[in-house]
């Protein structure tokens, strides 16, 4: 058997943490090792898989758009990339216009940050302290990890922080000379944080009164998997930019910017391209996905949402602390580090994935079951007491 660990220990850059497991399919809820061993999953690829995997509808667009044409400029009309466009603006709102598509919700954040640029001729940014956006120069200024910040500053502009869910903080920091305020609907990165009641709309109020931007990372609460296609809809706004990613394609590399009409009118020609962005091969995804995505659908990821979120503060223990979140995204705070609860899972053939140090986060494909979840719950119940309070540390997952 090829040890393909010692081959991407060799020959990859490492950037990453190791997890030990070689994953060479997945069907359906679970990924399958190359020895054969199966394990449920609850990360989807970071939120990327929402559909699982080898689901027939996704596997079928992306087959014969295969077969037809995987890239094309975008200086040329394609079939998919206009009914893509057309059928994401229509579900996004009345207030967005046009898209522009891109490769990774980090380049969603460049395309934002450049486009607020254009549209204000300002180059002030405001955004939350402990917020994730992205580690490319422009999306890094306005994440808040100083762990991923740090080795590269000075970056980009003036980026000020704020403390999300603090309107106060925010009346005082905003000014003329800003251009936008860039924040996530529910933090997820940093440990899945619910802003307080009517939060958004304050701020929208907040922003209109001083003509400032607003710009929607919705890159992982977006697509469904709060329970609406959108997580900002529960708050009924919208923002003058819409950044979305992960999970739009079906697992396929994708970002998607949208504007208003008065941010789109001050963006000229060339100002901003990819040479992969809405390709039709991820279009086809896109349109597939968008068309699975229905309201039985968004009803099922509530359902599930709620049920796991109750089974999960049914029972307490010492080690957790909290249980919060919204439709499919959801997390536990630890009473320590997160890393031995993910190691304890994965050794149990379970995967999840942390958020911020003490956080267990929990992004399951939208076709789990109520069967599935109680199987991790019964799991998750019996892990506490197999550890020992005092090795709550190790290298970070």
């Amino acid at each position: 058997m090829r040890n393909y660990q010692y081959l991407e220990q060799k020959y990859i850059v490492q950037t990453y943490p190791f997890r030990g497991v070689t994953l060479i399919r997945g069907e359906g809820v679970y990924l399958f090792d190359q020895k054969g061993n199966k394990y449920l999953d609850f990360m989807s690829n970071y939120g990327v898989n929402i559909f699982g995997y080898n689901h027939l509808k996704i596997q079928e667009a992306l087959v014969n758009q295969l077969k037809r044409l995987t890239n094309l400029h975008g200086s040329f009309t394609n079939d998919k990339r206009a009914e893509a466009s057309a059928k994401l603006i229509k579900r996004c709102g009345s207030t967005f216009t046009r898209v522009y598509w891109s490769n990774s919700g980090a380049e969603t954040i460049e395309a934002a940050l450049k486009f607020a640029v254009l549209e204000s001729k300002k180059r002030r940014f405001i955004y939350c302290r402990n917020a994730y956006h992205g580690k490319t120069l422009g999306a890094l200024s306005a994440t808040g990890n100083e762990k991923h910040r740090r080795p590269f500053e000075p970056l980009l502009w003036e980026f000020t922080p704020i403390e999300f869910g603090n309107l106060e903080e925010l009346e005082k920091t905003i000014n003329g000379d800003t251009a936008a305020l860039i924040l996530e609907p529910i933090q997820g990165e940093a440990g899945i944080i619910l802003p307080p009641e009517s939060y958004l709309q304050k701020v929208r109020n907040i922003c209109d009164k001083n003509s400032v931007l607003i710009i929607l990372d919705e890159i992982q609460t977006g697509t469904g998997r709060t329970g609406t296609f959108l997580a900002s809809e529960k708050s009924n706004i919208q923002a003058d930019i819409l950044c979305l990613g992960k999970g739009l394609a079906g697992g396929l590399p994708v970002g998607a910017t949208l504007v208003t009409e008065t941010v789109a009118s001050k963006i000229p020609k060339s100002s901003h391209t990819s040479t992969f962005g809405g390709n039709p091969l991820t279009c086809a995804g896109v349109l597939a996905v968008l068309d699975l995505l229905d309201d039985r659908l968004l009803g099922h990821i509530r359902d599930t949402g709620t049920y796991f979120l109750n089974a999960l503060k049914e029972f307490r223990s010492d080690i957790i602390k909290d249980v919060r979140g919204r439709g499919l995204m959801i997390g536990i705070e630890i009473a320590g580090k997160n890393t031995p609860i993910l190691k304890a899972l994965q050794q149990r053939r379970i995967l999840a994935i942390p958020a911020g140090g003490k956080v267990v986060r929990f992004l399951p494909p939208y076709t789990i079951s109520k069967k599935e979840i109680a199987l991790l719950i019964d799991v998750i119940q019996r892990i506490p007491n197999s550890l020992d309070r005092e090795n709550f540390v190790g290298q970070e997952i």
